[in-house]
């Protein structure tokens, strides 16, 4: 196996340019349509950015030493050739939809994800606006160890993955041709996921490739301009909150739950969730209904 490099470390200087180059473009050829940039808030994004790569370093500690195991007790191998790393970048794109997706709908993962979404502005540093908590990430590539790839591997297609999605995330790049619209992600995809509308909510979870939305149903097209944020904005520049606004958001529905099965809807359903009324009691007077009449043999 070779020693493979950090994607994600080697690729700043390219974050770095290509966001100077964008900022640069708002100031000379400003658009009053575009979510722009806003120094604070591009700080926030950065400290997030900044923060992931450490917590990230912990949050491997138990995934390595699990995939591990699993290496060495599955008696599969992949060879690390270019076909094969091609075949891996696919599996794990194909992962990492589900993984995406996952942290959409449920809502202790998206405690998670909704780090990302929690800036009103979609620029490059919104690429950088990373979760501190992104221990459930890894778990989904947990069947490309059984099936034999090594598990530095791994973050290293993962890396790919998180470097192609950098340039996604700007409002200087329009439609692009259509046979590139309709295999890959695209900055016209993307900004549809980032947006808070109903008829774009939960939209367009792939990574590299957008095919895995179309075939699963989760694909919608730019129409209407996005709105970016959440459905329910914070307001806060905050590092620390942003990282964990959501968490603690869980805990107190939690606390406030009136049922073992309310609190579960408040950790495993998904982020909208709310449980149903109690029912109605009748106004007092109100003669109880009859019984129904039994049904014929």
């Amino acid at each position: 196996m070779p020693n493979l490099p950090d994607v994600v470390l080697w690729s700043i200087p390219a974050f770095v340019l290509l966001t100077v180059i964008e900022a640069v473009s708002y100031r000379l050829h400003p658009d009053e349509d575009a979510a722009g940039y806003e120094a604070k808030d591009a700080a926030t994004s950065i400290a997030m950015g900044l923060g992931s790569i450490g917590f990230d370093l912990l949050w491997k500690i138990p995934v390595v030493a699990v995939f591990t195991a699993v290496y060495e007790l599955t008696p599969l191998r992949v060879p690390f050739l270019w076909w094969t790393v091609l075949l891996m970048l696919l599996v794990q794109d194909f992962l990492y939809y589900w993984q995406h997706r996952s942290h959409h709908v449920v809502r202790i993962l998206w405690a998670c994800h909704v780090v990302h979404h929690s800036s009103r502005r979609f620029n490059l540093t919104t690429a950088l606006r990373q979760p501190w908590t992104s221990a459930t990430t890894w778990w989904f590539y947990l069947p490309m160890v059984a099936l034999g790839v090594h598990p530095a591997a791994i973050p290293f297609c993962y890396g790919i993955n998180l470097a192609y999605q950098f340039w996604v995330h700007t409002e200087r790049i329009g439609k692009l041709p259509r046979p590139i619209e309709y295999v890959f992600n695209t900055p016209s995809h993307h900004r549809v996921h980032h947006a808070s509308q109903g008829g774009y909510l939960d939209r367009n979870f792939g990574g590299i490739l957008i095919v895995w939305d179309r075939m699963f149903g989760s694909w919608a097209g730019e129409e209407e301009r996005p709105v970016y944020g959440l459905t329910k904005n914070i307001s806060t520049y905050n590092p620390l909150r942003v990282a964990t606004h959501e968490y603690a958001a869980i805990a107190r529905d939690v606390r406030a739950a009136r049922t073992w099965r309310e609190r579960a809807g408040r950790v495993f359903r998904g982020p909208g969730w709310q449980p149903a009324p109690p029912p109605a009691e009748p106004a007092a007077g109100t003669p109880a209904p009859s019984p129904a009449p039994e049904r014929a043999a």
